[in-house]
Formats: structure tokens, C-alpha cells, sequence
């Protein structure tokens, strides 16, 4: 385990995995998750000779909490990470709930970031012409809608379902993502991914829930920075079935990131298109080094 400290007084845990000769890539999360890879993940970033750098967002596992923070938050902490490994360049990528904090990487740090890689990640809540709920399954409806009412009415919400997705058993996070899931999602929920996907969720949720609580506050708060800056390459991939974050949130980012490259799939859910794709993203993501 590695643990750096902020200048605020933070604690952020970090693994970093791979070639040390490699152009790091700064991976950040879902919603909730942890620093605990994803096999497959981790094989695929070093068997294209790139360094994988996992952490902990903040409240999350044994990552210090930062109450109140906003998406654009997340900037100064992977600022100091690449500090700590000495990296003067990396390269960001984000899933779902990862993806806001992977495009605030991007652009607020466009002199340390060399390409950005959104798969399935959230728009900004209040942006034109988007709806942010339409599409999604029902329990992110309920939770987006408690969001928009503060913590009080969001932190009980999450520690129920906290219950079943930290309890490091796939069974249970299939019963309580059941409303979230085609079936194309299903059928990836399996072996080795399911098992690194409650053991993410186990790490991410044991000491409770204030990191998911953070997160969704701010996924429906003002970011703090604007995707029209982004001025890195930048690739996004979403497919039409997802019901966690439904498709038109990856046609807003495909319209609105200056430049961007995307890949908006017929037939792909959350789960599957992070493992069906994962090479060809990889592939376009290292090219931008």
C-alpha cells in the first residue's frame, strides 16, 4: 500500500502497477469504487507497455475524506500524485462516475495530461439540452432525485445500499443494481470481473459512505470548470443500452468537448463496454502520448 500526504493534511491512497518506464495512466473509478483493480484493466494498460496508476478519491477507502468537494477538486490531488511518482506528463482515464473527475483532470491540467479516455462517464447536471435523468434505471433516478435534496435526504439512501454492494459478494451487488442492469450487462457480471468488481465496492464502501455521498453531490452541482476548455484529446465511448449513465449523456460529451473523438456503440451496456472495448480504447488512448 502507498499512501501520500496532501497539503491540506489529506491522506490519498495510491498503487501503481507496471512498467516504471511507462507513461502512467491515472485511472479514476466509478461510483462508488476504490483503488482495487480490475484485472483485466490492469493486464490490458501494461500490456501496452503503460505504468497504471489506481487511487482512492477521496472520502473513499482509506482516502481521506474531503467534505463539500467539487468535481474540479480532484485536479489538485492527482496533481500530486504525478509529483510523487515524478511524472511530468500521464495520461487519464475514467469510468462512470470517474469520467466528471478523469475530464476535470484534463481540464485543469492540460500542461501534465497528454490524453483523456471517458468510458460511459457522466455529463454535467443543468447542461443545455440535456435530461439528465431520462434513460436511467430506476434506482439512480430515486438517488439523483435525493441528490438534488442535499445529504440529508441522500446519506440514508446509500448506507441501505451499502449494505449489499460492500458486503464483497456479486450476488448481492446483481440484487441491488437489479433496475440498472440489460442484459447485456448481466451476462458480463461473471467470474473473474465480478469478483474485482466486489472487492472495489468492499474496499471502497468499509469505513462507509461519504466518498459516494461526495460524489453525488457533486455530479449534481456546478463542477468547476467547463468541458468547452478541454483542449487535450479526449475520447469518449458509451453505448445505447446503459442504464446507469444513460447514452445521451455520451452524445453531450461527443457534442461538447472541443475536438473529441467518439465511439457511441450500438447494443453496449455500463458493464460490458469497458470489457468488449477495452483494447481499442487502450489502443487510441496511448496513441495520444
Amino acid at each position: 500500500m502507498t499512501y501520500i500526504a496532501l497539503p491540506d493534511g489529506r491522506t490519498l491512497h495510491i498503487e501503481i502497477t507496471g512498467p516504471p518506464s511507462g507513461l502512467p495512466v491515472i485511472f479514476h473509478h466509478g461510483t462508488p469504487g476504490s483503488v482495487r483493480r480490475f484485472t483485466g484493466f490492469q493486464h490490458a494498460v501494461h500490456e501496452h507497455g503503460l505504468r497504471l496508476v489506481r487511487y482512492s478519491r477521496a472520502g473513499y477507502g482509506q482516502s481521506s475524506r474531503l467534505p463539500g468537494r467539487a468535481i474540479a477538486d480532484v485536479a489538485p490531488d492527482i496533481s500530486a500524485i504525478l509529483d510523487h511518482i515524478d511524472a511530468p506528463r500521464c495520461l487519464v482515464a475514467g469510468r462512470s462516475g470517474g469520467g466528471p473527475h478523469c475530464l476535470a483532470t484534463a481540464a485543469l491540467l492540460p500542461e501534465r495530461v497528454a490524453g483523456a479516455l471517458v468510458i460511459a462517464g457522466l455529463a454535467p447536471y443543468g447542461g443545455a439540452d440535456l435530461e439528465f435523468l431520462d434513460g436511467m434505471g430506476e434506482l439512480n433516478i430515486e438517488l439523483f432525485g435525493r441528490a438534488l435534496h442535499g445529504e440529508p435526504k441522500l446519506r440514508p439512501a446509500l448506507e441501505s445500499h451499502a449494505r449489499g454492494l460492500g458486503a464483497n459478494d456479486s450476488a448481492a451487488i446483481m440484487q441491488e443494481w437489479r433496475t440498472l442492469l440489460p442484459d447485456v450487462d448481466r451476462a458480463v457480471l461473471t467470474g473473474e470481473y465480478a469478483e474485482d468488481l466486489a472487492a472495489n465496492y468492499a474496499e471502497a464502501l468499509h469505513p462507509g459512505v461519504d466518498g459516494w455521498v461526495d460524489d453525488d453531490l457533486a455530479f449534481v452541482s456546478p463542477w468547476g470548470f467547463s468541458v468547452t476548455d478541454i483542449d487535450v484529446p479526449t475520447f469518449i465511448w458509451h453505448g445505447t443500452e446503459d442504464l446507469f449513465v444513460p447514452f445521451q449523456h455520451g452524445e453531450w460529451l461527443a457534442r461538447h468537448i472541443p475536438g473529441a473523438t467518439a465511439h457511441l456503440l450500438d447494443g453496449e451496456g455500463h458493464l460490458s463496454l469497458a470489457i468488449g472495448a477495452l483494447d481499442m480504447m487502450l489502443t487510441e488512448l496511448a496513441e495520444a502520448e
